[in-house]
């Protein structure tokens, strides 16, 4: 199991200036939909006998851990920092009563372990009925969820008061087919306090380019 670690920003850290404008001047937060290509992803998925759910959570939490601006948070006392990794906090659907309950899991930097951890802890708590199915969810979590019953166009999230999470929220829908590839609706809801338009531009880029690499990495 890999140790988490929070490391706080150093004092003359370059990006201080815009984080304390967009987090104290003009409060901004912002979406960013994107409809990605996951034609080679899925086919490998397929030819693998695998489940597309945890290997896309895989895709975008390997990404994410890639990008220092998307591992930011505050800690207990207020500080802000940068956690050397985040976990998967994600979203299990109950079909019987179409409710839904919110688990994690430890973060492996290889898919088969990444995987496996996946598919154990969805098995395991997929009858909990409650919002947080799975307790003790550490400090360095990433909200990530499904939404596998629409093609959405766009969407747009937010919390009606005020909220210290700067970790993205990751969303994503239906894949369909479009002009023989098959397209995945795609959203992430980001503080501008940690990232700009170019960080973000640059996961979601990340994020399909590496999913289109499946080869390189499925039998990891």
């Amino acid at each position: 199991m890999m140790k988490a670690v929070f490391e706080p920003v150093p004092l003359n850290w370059k990006r201080k200036p815009y984080f304390d404008y967009y987090h104290e001047t003009i409060k901004t937060k912002y979406n960013v939909n994107h409809h990605i290509d996951i034609t080679e992803l899925l086919e490998v998925t397929r030819q693998n006998g695998l489940k597309f759910y945890p290997v896309y959570l895989y895709v975008i939490m390997y990404v994410v851990n890639q990008n220092e601006e998307f591992r930011m948070s505050f800690d207990e006392k207020g500080q802000l920092g940068i956690w050397n990794y985040v976990v998967p906090s994600y979203t299990i659907f109950h079909d019987d009563d179409k409710s839904f309950s919110d688990i994690w899991s430890e973060y492996h930097p290889g898919f088969k372990d990444f995987y496996q951890q996946i598919i154990y802890d969805m098995e395991k708590y997929k009858n909990v009925r409650k919002i947080k199915a799975k307790e003790n969810q550490p400090a360095n979590f990433c909200p990530v969820s499904v939404v596998p019953w629409l093609s959405f166009h766009s969407i747009s999230q937010d919390t009606y008061s005020d909220s210290k999470l700067l970790f993205p929220i990751i969303r994503f829908g239906k894949f369909y087919q479009e002009n023989g590839k098959t397209i995945l609706p795609f959203s992430v809801f980001v503080n501008h306090a940690v990232a700009d338009g170019y960080h973000t531009a640059k996961l979601i880029n990340e994020i399909e380019a590496f999913g289109k690499n499946i080869n390189q990495w499925v039998k990891d």
